[in-house]
């Protein structure tokens, strides 16, 4: 079932929003807030001086949005940055930085950068952004958490969440605009740091073509559909370790062995082979020794 759960695709039917203090930059203080619904989403643009706490949705379609402080995704509420231009202007790029760090409370949802093929941008099916996170993304009992094409040069840890074992929509929220199950994902970016997926209880997960320079940790996560639980393609340059996973760690439709430079274990270990693609290809190692 990979990717009939694009987050992307969701903010496409997001109607126009309304910009305040585009290219701003937005005076500091104890904190600032970006509020917003599914029909008129607040807008991450310009420059913020100190933490941001998002409520509802915001999304980041008019040009840079670069917080020099932590972005809190407050429970319940929703991050968009999956946007290549700027959509207001007519001309130019869009792309979310923090300075800090990302914190996504319960039932909160992140998207973090798009790319083409793997996860399209809202606006152009062929464009790209890129976010970039200085510190870690942490989040907690949240309801989905994507990230693509994006740099983070501290840990990824996504703990619990992910709307139950079920690919039915969530009602209500975002997903629910769609009709798409929730789902947390990590592709094709580069973490300076672990990545640590534990306790989600989602419709699909996955983690691919990330290079991690830490750790990755796939433990003790329940997912409802056949082909979730995608560990592939990724360069660790430490530990692999996936244990406790339903169902275990796979190749997913399309991929090629995790490189690992140091322990693979578990279901992820070097003498483990599955199918790759699921269900029947030819049974290759999950994992091979970088």
């Amino acid at each position: 079932m990979h990717k009939i759960l694009r987050l992307a695709a969701v903010l496409s039917l997001v109607p126009g929003a309304v910009v305040l203090g585009a290219g701003a930059v937005h005076a500091a203080g104890s904190g600032q807030a970006c509020t917003g619904t599914l029909q008129s989403p607040g807008v991450l643009a310009g420059t913020y001086r100190g933490d941001v706490t998002v409520t509802g949705l915001c999304i980041v379609d008019s040009g840079a949005a670069v917080i020099n402080g932590d972005l809190i995704v407050a429970p319940d509420a929703a991050v968009g940055a999956t946007y290549a231009h700027n959509d207001v202007a007519g001309s130019g790029a869009s792309s979310l930085t923090v300075r800090g760090d990302v914190t996504v409370r319960s039932g909160g949802v992140l998207a973090l950068g798009c790319e083409p093929t793997y996860g399209p941008c809202a606006d152009d099916p062929d464009g790209t952004a890129q976010g970039r996170v200085a510190g870690d993304i942490r989040a907690s009992q949240a309801l989905g958490v994507v990230i693509l094409a994006s740099t983070v040069n501290g840990d990824v840890r996504v703990t619990g969440g992910g709307g139950g074992v079920t690919c039915d929509p969530p009602f209500p929220g975002i997903f629910a605009a769609l009709g798409s199950p929730a789902f947390v994902d990590a592709e094709d970016n580069t973490i300076g740091g672990d990545l640590t997926y534990t306790a989600v209880q989602s419709c699909w997960l996955g983690a691919m073509r990330n290079t991690v320079r830490g750790d990755v940790t796939v433990k003790g996560n329940t997912l409802a559909d056949s082909t979730a639980d995608s560990i592939a393609g990724n360069r660790v340059s430490g530990d692999l370790a996936c244990a406790a996973n339903s169902p275990a760690a796979q190749f997913g439709f399309a991929g090629t062995p995790n490189r690992v430079r140091g322990r693979a274990s578990g279901q992820c270990a070097f003498t483990v082979k599955k199918p790759d693609p699921v269900p029947d290809g030819p049974l290759t190692p999950i994992s091979v020794r970088a």
